[in-house]
């Protein structure tokens, strides 16, 4: 990466933007020790006595231990807790079994391996808790500099592709980015994958599409790409002139390679789900075992008083294992946490409404307008060969015919969360699975916003396709470190037209509410 940001201004600056704003989070969650050794925003508001999963802590902590917990506890709240536990101890109770492996068993590994010397310093969940801030901290800086890289190859407009990527740094879901949560390496897999499908990458496209699905259940949605990709190749070679139709191989050879690819990498793509759902039933339908000897008292005591159901004992299964398909994840959803569809729509949970009101509209307005610009290509799903790529000029910006999938993408997602999910967790639930968030949020700023017309945006500017020439595309800003386009809208907010206020608004309120809400226990997104 250090060679390519040499090359790549914008990149360079996508770069250092999203360290800084991770370093300015760790900040403010942590106060300097000189000050106080508490969390600024613990000082600020009272820890709220959340209901949540919070098991002992064992050993007892050390005094660096406790320091490091004054500094970093915030963020370990929640289902960072999940996860921290996971990574400790292993899938002990069942409802940890909606938390997938990839994520734990990285962090596992840091802890083990490079913070191992810090061993007689700190206990492993310390070293554990330090190893997902330092782990998401590095994933988000990556996932900024993929989401650029994906952004110049699918809008072909650099600028464009660079105002996004830095508004993924000050992404609604920064809390998700920086606690112990699988958001910024789920959100690193995703985008960079999306890129090497974008280059023709599949094999290596599909490897990390079966990493992400690893790390988060939604990550099986994104094995549509691969099939819209190899079908669209497939339908556009149909429609080719007389001419590469006699150089193309025979049709029943084309099916069968299509067929063939499509089957390797989705099932690549489904092993690891798979693969998890088979060690869950082994470990909770299997034959039963003593677990006194082997788990603390205290955690045995957790699961008699919060009715957490243990791996099997004395022949006592679940109800899901006796399912025809026994899938644990959506038992767990469903049983524990009343997951559904039109499950979540009480009058108690108008706030939680409001709460993803924001993306809820920006999720929909960008599928209206893509639609609106687009209908025949919405309409043909994009299967048809257009006049304009026959020409070898495709158009550019957030309406361009490449969106199309990830906007099929992003709203199926925003459908599925909105009507079967807590819809809270639709703002991290986006953030960290679609660039259209990003794209959509760029293309309005850069319509409406007199600062950033001004520096001479042509959103029409076609790149070639190659490599090179993108890197190229994106250097329009020049052979100089270019000015930041978010810092310049923020540091003039008094000349920011009221939709400007409104997008910034939303990101920026978000980033900084859910430091202040999520640090402190408190219900956010």
């Amino acid at each position: 990466m250090a060679v390519v940001s040499r090359q790549d201004p914008c990149l360079r600056e996508v770069v250092w933007f999203a360290v800084c704003c991770r370093a300015l989070t760790l900040l403010l969650q942590a106060s300097p020790l000189f000050l106080s050794q508490k969390a600024v925003f613990n000082l600020l508001i009272p820890d709220h006595a959340a209901d949540a999963f919070s098991p002992p802590r064992l050993p007892e902590p050390g005094l660096w231990d406790l320091l490091l917990e004054q500094l970093l506890g915030g963020l370990s709240r929640w289902d960072a807790e999940h996860f921290l536990f996971i990574a400790e101890r292993g899938y002990l109770y069942e409802h940890n079994c909606a938390f997938f492996p990839l994520y734990p068993l990285a962090l596992r590994a840091l802890a083990e391996g490079a913070l191992w010397p810090l061993q007689r310093l700190l206990r492993l969940r310390s070293r554990l808790l330090l190893s997902a801030v330092l782990l998401n901290s590095f994933f988000s800086i990556l996932a900024a500099a993929a989401l650029y890289k994906l952004g110049c190859a699918v809008l072909r407009c650099g600028r464009l592709a660079f105002l996004a990527a830095l508004l993924f740094s000050l992404s609604p879901a920064n809390v998700f980015m920086a606690a112990a949560y699988s958001e910024s390496m789920f959100a690193f897999l995703t985008f960079s994958a999306m890129w090497q499908l974008e280059k023709g990458q599949s094999w290596l496209s599909g490897l990390l599409f079966s990493l992400a699905s690893g790390v988060r259940a939604n990550g099986l949605i994104n094995a549509g790409f691969f099939l819209y990709s190899r079908s669209k190749c497939f339908a556009l070679q149909l429609q080719g002139g007389s001419g590469s139709v006699r150089k193309l191989p025979p049709l029943w050879k084309q099916l069968l390679s299509l067929a063939s690819s499509a089957v390797l990498v989705c099932a690549g793509i489904f092993l690891p789900f798979a693969l998890f759902q088979y060690y869950a039933y082994v470990r909770f339908c299997g034959a039963g075992t003593d677990l006194e000897p082997t788990v603390p008292k205290l955690l045995l005591q957790l699961a008699l008083d919060k009715g957490y159901r243990l791996v099997a004992t004395n022949g006592d299964k679940p109800p899901w294992c006796s399912q025809r398909f026994p899938v644990v994840y959506s038992y767990i959803q469903d049983a524990y946490w009343n997951v559904g569809f039109l499950r979540y729509f009480e009058l108690r949970q108008i706030p939680n409404f409001l709460l993803a009101l924001p993306v809820t509209l920006l999720g929909s307005w960008a599928a209206w307008t893509y639609i609106i610009a687009n209908p025949r290509h919405c309409l043909t799903l994009g299967l048809e060969r257009r006049k304009s790529e026959e020409g070898g000029k495709p158009s550019a910006g957030f309406c361009c015919p490449a969106v199309f999938v990830y906007v099929v993408h992003a709203t199926v997602l925003l459908a599925f969360g909105f009507f079967c999910m807590h819809v809270q967790v639709l703002t991290r639930f986006l953030g960290s699975s679609s660039p259209v968030l990003y794209w959509f949020s760029a293309h309005l700023l850069q319509e409406h916003e007199p600062l950033l017309r001004s520096e001479g945006t042509d959103h029409q500017t076609a790149a070639l396709g190659s490599e090179k020439s993108l890197r190229g595309q994106s250097g329009s800003c020049g052979k100089r470190t270019p000015e930041n386009p978010v810092v310049r809208l923020l540091l003039n907010c008094g000349l920011i037209t009221p939709l400007g206020k409104c997008i910034l608004g939303f990101f920026l309120s978000f980033w900084l509410l859910g430091l202040i809400l999520h640090c402190n226990f408190l219900p956010w997104t």
